[in-house]
């Protein structure tokens, strides 16, 4: 005999948040992912739209996104140098560094003050692209127009300057240069 399987979609209704509750859900997401104040802050007002606020007055987003920093759970700064980090040591370039830190939420002047370092890392970084992308000296394709104009426009994707480009897609491979 048949018997339908009940329907999963009518799930009970979950209660809405109040003060504690919205405070365990950011305990939790801290707790499980490095994050800045502003996606704290999304993460924080995404859950409020889906279950809705039991609290008087407005939700305290910003005051607990607030207090989560001043206690250090949220460091803006650590975020930014560590994000920076790992995507020099990925190759890639200085825009698209600044792209990424911008998304997260970033404050304009923690970005600035990585700038040296992304500088600083920004040719390592174009061989570490090239290498793994196999783009230029690496590269085991034919090198006809069409080739060279995709490499180059994937480095430019990737973030890098012109010039840091150029120099890259135009030399020959680091170990082909120690005799």
């Amino acid at each position: 005999m048949f018997r339908p399987i009940a329907n999963r979609a009518s799930k009970p209704a979950l209660s809405p948040y109040d003060g504690a509750g919205l405070e365990r859900i950011a305990i939790d997401y801290v707790g499980r992912y490095a994050t800045t104040k502003a996606k704290l802050a999304a993460y924080l007002r995404r859950k409020l739209r889906e279950r809705g606020w039991a609290g008087e007055g407005e939700p305290p987003v910003a005051v607990l996104v607030e207090r989560f920093a001043s206690h250090g759970y949220v460091d803006d700064g650590a975020f930014a140098a560590v994000r920076t980090e790992s995507l020099l040591r990925r190759g890639y370039g200085g825009q698209r560094i600044a792209s990424a830190l911008r998304h997260a939420g970033i404050e304009q002047d923690i970005a600035d003050a990585l700038r040296p370092r992304i500088e600083e890392g920004a040719e390592a970084a174009a061989w570490a692209f090239a290498r793994r992308r196999r783009l230029g000296p690496f590269s085991t394709k034919t090198s006809d127009v069409a080739e060279k104009r995709r490499q180059f426009a994937a480095m430019l994707r990737a973030g890098h300057a012109m010039d840091v480009t150029q120099k890259v897609l135009g030399a020959p491979a680091p170990e082909e240069e120690v005799d």
